[in-house]
């Protein structure tokens, strides 16, 4: 098997029987790095040199014996809204943040004692408040996908997907509000995960919306998604990895309302291939109408809750900022601070109405899935302007937002490419605190269908 394309649990279980050393894993982390990042622009911050030498601590650690846990030893990138002590904390912002954000939160902690090594900080849109990835102060990663126009890579954990495909980590920490870790995911051809809100804490992270936030995984199948999940969550320590779910008898809901909307014909077409071929294996196929959707989507147009509570923070914490903000970020807090506090708390009533009534499909089926963007990555060239960026920036998230608003957990995983080559994603959903289901259900599916590298081949990197 091509060394590039060992799962996690692979390349473990190399090292602990020392036919891999984890200087070596890291060093070829590191030469994808210096080959491709200069047009990549991956990283805010590259932590090569540290990185070697947590390897080498790795190595004298395994060469005695001794295991700290499942992501001993393996490259990991991490979002730059993670305080990661030594490495600064931009958050997408044109300068550094207190020094006392470089702390680590749980998460970043957990990895840190099973010794994962850190390489480096992905770039994210600034505070995280975009799902196309661009950012006007340290310049937008290009989706490698793309080897001659630059495309937007997909937002807010704009630089964890590239970091993936450019072979610089093996598993990367992203957060998702909106879609920030499944529409990067989607648009390099990757696996994301979005946790449920309260499920893994955020200690340790840059807010964006206090009610929404989720800390999720980036992963370069849903293999080694299973694999990190059951290393990382906390209600699953001691436990296996979830198992691939029989296809045969599954319940598939489809909806047929508010995701297919505009949509490329050709993503259309790769999403519906892939819901064809469940059913052949087996699976129970259900089309039907997902109540509350508009409902919800119009709150999310109009601001939601993350444009309010962003506008707050900033403004108890760094007034200073706002004038300074990316353009693209700055004009839509400036119309959050126009909410009154009676509209506000009316949306969040709303959207735990939506969010309760639409989970009773639930009780029907066992997973809804839909596409997870309905258009491809467009061209940085093509939204240079804020009129041009509002539109493609909302209809990015349409898809990926309505699990954040109705407080539900969802994955991606990539089934295709559309016409323009670019990664098509399969977006599934389940119930709050179904992960261990939800990526168990993805597993059968990858099974069926094969993992991403064998799905949608490998980009052009040269």
């Amino acid at each position: 098997m091509n060394a590039a394309h060992l799962s996690l649990a692979e390349h473990a279980s190399r090292l602990r029987r020392r036919e891999l050393t984890a200087v070596a894993l890291v060093d070829a982390c590191a030469q994808n790095h210096a080959r491709t990042e200069p047009r990549l622009n991956a990283y805010k911050t590259w932590d090569g040199a540290r990185a070697r030498s947590a390897a080498e601590a790795v190595d004298t650690l395994l060469d005695q014996g001794m295991d700290l846990g499942p992501l001993m030893g393996l490259p990991v990138s991490v979002k730059d809204l993670y305080g990661v002590p030594g490495l600064p904390v931009f958050a997408g912002s044109d300068e550094a943040l207190p020094e006392a954000w470089q702390a680590a939160g749980p998460l970043v902690a957990r990895l840190q004692r099973q010794l994962g090594i850190v390489v480096g900080k992905t770039h994210t849109v600034e505070f995280a408040f975009g799902g196309l990835g661009v950012n006007a102060h340290w310049g937008t990663p290009w989706n490698p996908w793309s080897p001659r126009e630059h495309r937007v890579p997909g937002g807010s954990s704009a630089g964890a997907g590239v970091s993936l495909v450019q072979g610089s980590a093996l598993l990367a920490l992203g957060t998702d509000t909106a879609g920030s870790v499944r529409v990067p995911a989607s648009m390099t051809g990757q696996v994301g995960l979005k946790t449920t809100v309260g499920r893994w804490p955020l200690e340790g992270i840059v807010p964006l919306s206090s009610s929404l936030d989720t800390a999720g995984l980036l992963t370069r199948t849903v293999e080694d998604l299973a694999y990190a999940f059951a290393a990382l969550d906390p209600e699953s320590q001691g436990l296996p990895a979830p198992a691939p779910a029989r296809l045969q008898g599954l319940r598939v809901g489809v909806p047929t309302n508010h995701f297919w909307d505009d949509i490329d014909p050709s993503i259309a077409a790769a999403v519906e291939a892939a819901i064809e071929r469940l059913a052949q294996a087996g699976a129970q196929v259900v089309r039907l109408t997902l109540p509350h959707c508009e409902e919800a989507f119009d709150i999310f147009r109009r601001g939601g809750l993350a444009a309010s509570e962003l506008a707050a923070y900033l403004d108890l914490h760094f007034p200073h900022k706002v004038e300074r903000l990316d353009p693209v970020v700055r004009d839509r807090v400036r119309w959050a601070e126009q909410v009154s506090s009676v509209k506000y708390l009316r949306r969040k009533s709303v959207l735990q109405r939506c969010g309760a009534g639409a989970a009773q499909v639930f009780n029907d089926v066992d997973v809804l899935l839909t596409p997870t963007v309905p258009a491809s990555p467009p061209r940085l060239a093509d939204i240079d302007t804020v009129e041009s960026y509002a539109p493609a920036n909302m209809k990015a998230m349409r898809n990926t937002a309505i699990s954040n608003l109705f407080g539900w957990c969802a994955l991606t995983m990539p089934v295709g490419l559309d016409t323009n080559r670019m990664p098509v994603g399969l977006h599934l959903m389940g119930p709050p605190r179904a992960e261990a289901r939800l990526i168990g259900i993805a597993l059968g599916i990858e099974a069926l269908i094969g993992k991403g590298f064998e799905v949608l081949g490998a980009p052009d990197l040269s």
